[in-house]
């Protein structure tokens, strides 16, 4: 009788242990509360918990702009209360979301645990300057419980979903079209209904540059780092700086030609939307070093979604190798 007792408070005790863990894919809604004013930001926040600190990706959806950071903060296990500063908002009152003003605002919530479901309710907070025109914002984010795997970060989850398509700010691609700076070439746009156009400008990759990116590539030594299974023909990469940000600059390559040239890596993503060569069993996406930044190597968190699942990768590359990406199709069994 002891030992079956003592085996379920260790059950007891690891599953409230476990419950108040912040780690996990969690969504909501933000409403600005100003008097008359019904803007909200459609939002989510994927972390990774590690004692007391927490980092992640940061993500919200607001009017036609998507935006996506990555975060770090802290969590007092004591409390359950979450802290992550220094979130750029757009401003609710924008008119334009390409050129609208962004508001530094400061999450600040608290873990509520049950066993209906978890939650975090919290509020977007800004520094005193700026609070009367950058008002407070209240969210209340619900754990996304499907994604909830404490033994792989920031693991595969449906948080893909709610932000899938892709936004003006993507950068739109076709299998081997070069792009610099984030600027594609006309040809390379993917018309849909459901976005505004992309903004198109006329720079891009001339043959002898793409020539001698491709020869330096051929030179280093490819290191595959994760083997991904997707379930769409197409992708959307998020690139981030998820070290300190020290000026690392790449090109990212689709099955050995550049897709994207020197781009700088920021806590700001870098939006790539992709369409897959279904010709190929598998796909590579491969990161370019250009340079190392302050600190070496050159790092990068890359978030893969294919509508369905996302995945989180970290690289490293240097002046030696090149960190790929395997992407393989999901064989439906149906």
């Amino acid at each position: 009788m002891v030992r079956i007792i003592l085996v379920l408070l260790l059950l007891v005790t690891g599953r409230v242990a476990f419950s108040q863990s912040i780690s996990g894919s969690w969504y909501g809604k933000a409403d600005v509360m100003a008097q008359g004013v019904y803007n909200n930001y459609l939002t989510e926040l994927v972390l990774k918990q590690k004692g007391n600190s927490v980092e992640g990706v940061f993500a919200y959806y607001f009017k036609d702009s998507y935006q996506s950071f990555f975060v770090r903060g802290t969590y007092d296990q004591n409390t359950r209360q979450v802290r992550i500063k220094n979130l750029p908002m757009l401003f609710y009152r924008s008119t334009n979301t390409q050129t609208g003003a962004e508001c530094m605002m400061d999450f600040e919530g608290t873990l509520r645990v049950s066993q209906v479901k978890s939650s975090m309710s919290g509020s977007f907070v800004t520094i005193d300057r700026y609070k009367y025109t950058c008002p407070q914002m209240r969210v209340s984010f619900t754990l996304d419980v499907a994604s909830k795997n404490l033994d792989s970060m920031l693991s595969s989850s449906v948080v893909g979903k709610r932000f899938w398509l892709p936004q003006r700010e993507d950068v739109v691609v076709k299998t081997s079209m070069p792009v610099v700076n984030g600027a594609p070439n006309s040809a390379t746009v993917i018309g849909t209904s459901s976005i505004a156009p992309i903004k198109i400008t006329d720079s891009a990759i001339d043959a002898n540059s793409e020539r001698n990116l491709v020869a330096q590539f051929s030179r280093r030594k490819i290191i595959y780092t994760k083997e991904l299974e997707i379930t769409s023909d197409s992708i959307r990469i998020s690139l981030y700086d998820n070290g300190e940000i020290d000026g690392d600059t790449v090109t990212v390559f689709l099955n050995g030609q550049p897709v994207m040239s020197h781009q700088e890596l920021t806590a700001r993503a870098v939006n790539i939307y992709l369409t897959l060569d279904n010709s190929k069993d598998v796909n590579e996406v491969s990161l370019f070093a250009e340079n190392l930044g302050r600190i070496p190597p050159n790092t990068a968190l890359m978030v893969v979604t294919d509508g369905i699942s996302r995945y989180e990768v970290f690289l490293s590359s240097s002046y030696t190798q090149n960190a790929t990406v395997r992407i393989k199709k999901r064989i439906s069994r149906h």
